[in-house]
């Protein structure tokens, strides 16, 4: 079976993408401060009066999902940016 090497083995091309990627958390995170506020404020107009608990949990709880979704789309970016997905050898490729 051959090894294929991916963009990410070269030292320079991996910083960038690493770059790249915290980069994309950075932004994401000032996003999913303003989305999780929102959210907050959202419930507190269509439900009324809550207590802190609640809205400290909504907070985090949009917040974390916000973040999770932002972490595996620039995983994903970062893969197929590198040419990373293509260096997967698949051993069902014969068969096909």
């Amino acid at each position: 079976m051959e090894i294929r090497k991916s963009a990410l083995d070269d030292p320079q091309i991996a910083a960038i993408a690493w770059a790249r990627f915290y980069a994309i958390l950075r932004w994401m995170t000032g996003i999913a401060l303003i989305a999780s506020a929102l959210g907050v404020w959202i419930m507190e107009v269509s439900v009324g009066d809550v207590g802190w608990i609640l809205r400290i949990m909504v907070f985090i709880g949009v917040f974390i999902a916000v973040m999770l979704m932002a972490a595996l789309m620039g995983l994903v970016f970062m893969s197929h940016g590198t040419g990373h997905d293509e260096a997967v050898v698949d051993p069902f490729e014969e068969d096909a």
